[in-house]
């Protein structure tokens, strides 16, 4: 049984206490939450009958919490994530894991230190449309990869950014690009590989705020492939759809719907019997009140704890999706192309003269 703590019990801390603290995740329980707000922590411990604590330290100090799911404002979470793995805590952190590169640095060397594991929250890669594409992908039914699409289209309001102070700053939050899209370039990436350089635009469209409301960028991987990101919360009146296109010179996966998890086009120039049975029974992810792949991806986590097996995303994977963001936001100051891995030109190491 691993014992979970909830480190911030604002909007997020719900979909994850109705997890832990419902019994949805198998060898799991919530023990207690935490929030600096206290209110907020006393009506999520109240609903799932745990102690809640204001102090961070105090919950720390119980001897009964395993791990932590850190749920706080994004440029909050190097301390709270280094200040759980020092307690000896295991870590389970939202997307993005920080907003700094250093900042993540500092995070994974603190829980290798620890000797405590850490776990970055990318639940879209447990969505089932998605882990059939990926199976698709590693099987190579896609050939070469020619062009990968993320359009994040959702709809987020002034209120929304009024909620608390810290939505749509630049210190603990960011903007679209980092907050709600960020889980559709790590998928990007997942799909495509490194990417070799990036060049975006961005603009605040709609709402009176630090941060970008609207991007786009286009980029270049190290195989060839390229790629589109379109990422908005300006949509009105309502959310329309957030999706991932593969194409390859085999065969052409779209999963859309709202959150990628719904199968739009599944296409292959060597069909099997088993895409019939995909499209038919995998096309769309069970919906259901816990969101689309936080689910597995709890279970997932518990596995990797019981079992000391390697998470799928783990420091190294997030700071790699935080790297291509941070490339993301430099071109759109400077307007240049950016790259993001260094490529030797005059070395003269391995060359045969």
């Amino acid at each position: 049984m691993i014992r979970f703590g909830l480190l911030g019990c604002g909007r997020i801390a719900k979909r994850h206490a109705e997890l832990l603290g419902g019994n949805h995740i198998e060898r799991a329980s919530l023990v207690a939450v935490c929030d600096n707000v206290k209110p907020r922590a006393d009506a999520l411990a109240a609903k799932f009958g745990v102690p809640a604590y204001e102090d961070l330290n105090e919950m720390l100090a119980r001897k009964d919490i395993d791990a932590v799911a850190v749920l706080t404002p994004s440029g909050m979470h190097p301390q709270h994530a280094i200040a759980c793995a020092r307690a000896g805590k295991h870590v389970v952190v939202e997307k993005p894991m920080a907003l700094r590169l250093q900042d993540a640095d500092d995070m994974i060397r603190a829980c290798d230190e620890a000797g405590v594991k850490l776990f970055v929250v990318k639940q879209n890669r447990f969505n089932v449309p998605v882990v059939k594409a990926r199976e698709a992908l590693d099987a190579g039914r896609f050939g070469r990869l020619v062009l990968g699409t993320v359009r994040v289209r959702w709809c987020r309001d002034q209120a929304y950014y009024d909620q608390d102070a810290w939505r749509g700053t630049w210190a603990y939050d960011g903007g679209v690009l980092t907050n709600q899209a960020s889980h559709h370039i790590d998928m990007l990436e997942w799909f495509f590989g490194d990417v070799v350089s990036v060049h975006a635009r961005a603009t605040t469209a709609l709402v009176k705020v630090e941060t970008e409301d609207t991007a786009v960028a286009t980029l270049k991987f190290r195989n060839g492939a390229l790629g589109i990101i379109e990422a908005t919360t300006a949509v009105r009146p309502k959310d329309l759809e957030g999706s991932l296109s593969i194409l390859g010179e085999k065969g052409t996966v779209e999963i859309a719907g709202f959150a990628v998890n719904q199968i739009r086009h599944w296409n292959f120039v060597d069909e099997l019997p088993s895409d019939k049975v995909v499209v038919e029974k995998f096309s769309v992810n069970p919906p259901n009140v816990y969101g689309f792949g936080h689910q597995a991806y709890y279970q997932h986590v518990v596995d990797c704890l019981l079992h000391q097996s390697a998470a799928l995303v783990d420091g190294l994977q997030g700071r790699k999706s935080l790297e291509l963001i941070s490339a993301l936001y430099e071109s759109i100051e400077t307007g240049q192309e950016v790259a993001l891995r260094f490529e030797p030109r005059r070395s003269k190491l391995g060359v045969i003269s």
